[in-house]
């Protein structure tokens, strides 16, 4: 943790806090020999992730029909979305199922997809880098089962045009999820904080589903994130029943049977001991030091600050003789380890409570410029690092 502490890692590190993981260690080990598919024996797990589902319903303005569930991630909240259109959309019929979503899409929904026997058809981004609703509704016909936008994606952290796919969407008779996996636990902050953020949840019509991940800037443990539903009906659609089992009648509300009551316990302790001022605090630092970064981007020459950011500002080279992976390179020998980004080739950096610490992102700012110099000198150099997802520091020659 030592180089996330010193507020040098990009994204990952979330809170920073290690008294609050202390805390959340202890609150795990008092529920993490329940099994929560045993809810007769441990009826506070049930307790426990009713009321984390309803405080991120009331972050994100579900109304009084609003429902949803808890699962392991980003990942499995995403893939469970797809599932759940997949089956509605059985019910009219669709035999050959596709989904519409930009390109920049969480690839954990082409994963799923890939699972699920459904076509996934990508959409290209306008110049302000989000989704293309126009090519969107180009790529539509009776086979699609849902559309998907970012609340912010992962690559840019840009929230695409909700609206607009919503009410596509609503135009053809489909649903409309949103991942709001990284971004949804900053979002209502910053608009109560005064910032002007893209309309993107449950007061859009036609958004259906929205997923928020409580292990990112919810501030709990790894790994838990919440799918959220519009209403009752979309999300029994996820639940897996079988009555004629021998063991007995089997119903499971998503992918995992037996799941630990530590994690749910924990994350509920994270929600309520962060608390509504906690977590505008952690809002307003953050915003603030993502408006300095970029700020700070956008004024070195031969960089390009991607799209309109807040809080992970991703960039790109300007000109043909910068290489924006030697920037990397010379940026992990100063110790900082960033985000590396593909097509186009770029780098992020995703700001999270420990970047906030005074004296860090100008610290970075200053190293970000002579990492630019190093590129610039060794221009035509073959760069050690490369675009991989998870694998900040791995050196091309590593990689298997």
């Amino acid at each position: 943790d030592a180089t996330g502490d010193q507020g040098r890692v990009s994204g990952s590190l979330y809170s920073g806090d290690h008294e609050h993981y202390g805390y959340l260690g202890e609150v795990f080990s008092q529920f993490s020999h329940a099994n929560v598919l045993q809810r007769d024996m441990y009826p506070s797990a049930t307790k426990f992730e009713a009321e984390i589902i309803a405080m991120v319903l009331d972050m994100v303005h579900g109304d009084a029909g609003a429902c949803g569930v808890i699962t392991s991630g980003g990942s499995e909240s995403l893939i469970t979305a797809l599932y759940t259109y997949r089956e509605i959309a059985r019910e009219r019929g669709v035999t050959r199922p596709n989904v519409v979503m930009p390109i920049t899409a969480h690839v954990a929904l082409d994963k799923g997809a890939y699972w699920m026997g459904i076509e996934v058809r990508h959409a290209p981004l306008t110049d302000a880098f989000t989704a293309d609703v126009a090519a969107m509704a180009d790529l539509i016909d009776d086979q699609t089962i849902a559309l998907v936008g970012s609340a912010g994606d992962y690559g840019h952290g840009l929230i695409d045009p909700i609206p607009q796919i919503a009410a596509l969407a609503q135009e053809h008779g489909i649903g409309m999820h949103v991942d709001g996996c990284l971004g949804g636990f900053l979002w209502p902050w910053a608009q109560e904080l005064g910032y002007d953020i893209v309309p993107w949840d449950f007061r859009v019509p036609g958004v259906t589903s929205i997923s928020a991940d409580t292990h990112k800037y919810g501030y709990a443990l790894k790994g838990t994130s919440t799918l959220l539903y519009r209403d009752r009906d979309l999300r029994r659609h996820q639940y897996f029943t079988y009555p004629d089992w021998p063991g007995g009648l089997y119903l499971s509300p998503g992918l995992a049977g037996s799941r630990s009551g530590g994690l749910i316990a924990a994350t509920w302790a994270a929600m309520v001991t962060t608390g509504r001022s906690g977590y505008l605090a952690a809002a307003s630092a953050i915003l603030q030091t993502g408006a300095t970064l970029r700020d700070g981007v956008a004024a070195i020459d031969g960089l390009r600050v991607i799209g309109d950011p807040t809080f992970l500002i991703a960039f790109m080279a300007d000109r043909d003789d910068l290489d924006i992976y030697l920037v990397n390179d010379a940026l992990k020998e100063r110790g900082w380890r960033m985000n590396a980004l593909q097509l186009p080739a770029a780098l992020h950096f995703c700001v999270t409570r420990p970047n906030t610490k005074p004296g860090v992102i100008e610290a970075f700012l200053t190293d970000l410029q002579a990492s630019v110099d190093y590129a610039l000198a060794n221009a035509g150099k073959p760069a050690a690092s490369g675009a991989m997802y998870g694998f900040g520091h791995t050196p091309q020659g590593n990689q298997t």
